[in-house]
């Protein structure tokens, strides 16, 4: 077996392997091969792969978690079932955190299935909390609320990406997580975020008040599965239904994009959020172990 840093041409493996052990989570092709080429030799973000006799039986990715203060990283580690207890996982995990190090995070975070907890704390992993998946037919989304008179709901991709950036930096610094987010400069945010592979702004939601936006939710995938990856309302707007409203309202343009899944992830805890997605339909399909280890 061999441990070595991905590559391009590995893409299409990866993405079956994920879809194979974690189905409820988002990978695309075209996304994982952006994300491999652009890493270069950046130390922001890895991707390996445990290949054996020329097949992908295992894959790492990996990222500083961009604003954290102290420096934080997520990873995420996969390996075939009929390849495991052979070592892919270990040699994976202890290579991703060697350049983790080296890249200066303090601690990394990984989802993980509640059977790999114990052998996670090998390591030194605990867990802080549990975070759930669901997923829903966008087609299947209930009929949009009442618009309040003084909100627009407006597609991502016609709104000013400078506008969604703060009300970002805001969301960003009141959600729920383990990693302390600061601040993120915008050039950044623009091509991490905005300009990222897979960002799908077009099935993506903001709620204006005049031009600020006031709540948005922002998904990526490829028009055929999506994930959404943040829902926020802004503190002052909290408790009218925005996110709701915007939530619903992305699940209706993605049926007609012709989107067959949506899928999402909320911390245990996070009764709010929760309340909404259950109020859309989405149902839970697993729960995994937030575990966090110092590096």
């Amino acid at each position: 077996m061999e441990i070595r840093p991905a590559v391009v041409a590995d893409a299409e493996s990866a993405v079956a392997l994920c879809e194979l052990v974690e189905p409820y989570l988002v990978s695309t092709v075209g996304g994982v091969r952006s994300s491999i080429s652009q890493a270069g030799g950046s130390l922001a973000r890895l991707s390996l792969a445990a290949v054996q006799d020329g097949e992908v039986i295992g894959w790492s990715s990996a990222a500083l978690i961009a604003g954290s203060d102290p420096v934080s990283a997520q990873l995420r580690v996969l390996v075939h079932p009929e390849h495991r207890g052979h070592g892919a996982g270990t040699e994976l995990l202890e290579a991703t955190h060697a350049h983790l190090k080296n890249a200066g995070a303090q601690s990394v975070r990984v989802f993980a299935d509640p059977a790999s907890v114990k052998w996670a704390s090998r390591w030194g992993y605990e867990q802080t909390r549990q975070v759930y998946y669901a997923g829903i037919e966008p087609r299947l989304a209930p009929a949009m609320p009442e618009v309040p008179s003084a909100v627009r709901l407006v597609p991502l991709d016609e709104v000013d990406p400078r506008a969604v950036y703060e009300a970002d930096e805001v969301a960003q610094r009141t959600k729920p997580g383990d990693a302390k987010i600061t601040s993120r400069p915008y050039e950044d945010w623009l091509a991490g975020v905005w300009k990222a592979p897979g960002m799908v702004l077009d099935l993506s939601v903001a709620a204006l008040h005049g031009d600020q936006v006031v709540g948005f939710t922002l998904g990526n995938g490829d028009h055929h599965k999506i994930w959404s990856q943040m829902t926020a309302t802004m503190p002052e707007y909290r408790g009218r239904g925005l996110a709701k409203l915007v939530k619903c309202a992305a699940l209706r343009r993605a049926a007609d994009a012709g989107v067959v899944g949506a899928y999402t992830a909320n911390y245990a805890g996070n009764e709010p959020m929760i309340a909404v997605n259950e109020w859309l339909g989405y149902h839970r399909t697993a729960t995994h172990s937030v575990l966090v280890c110092p590096l």
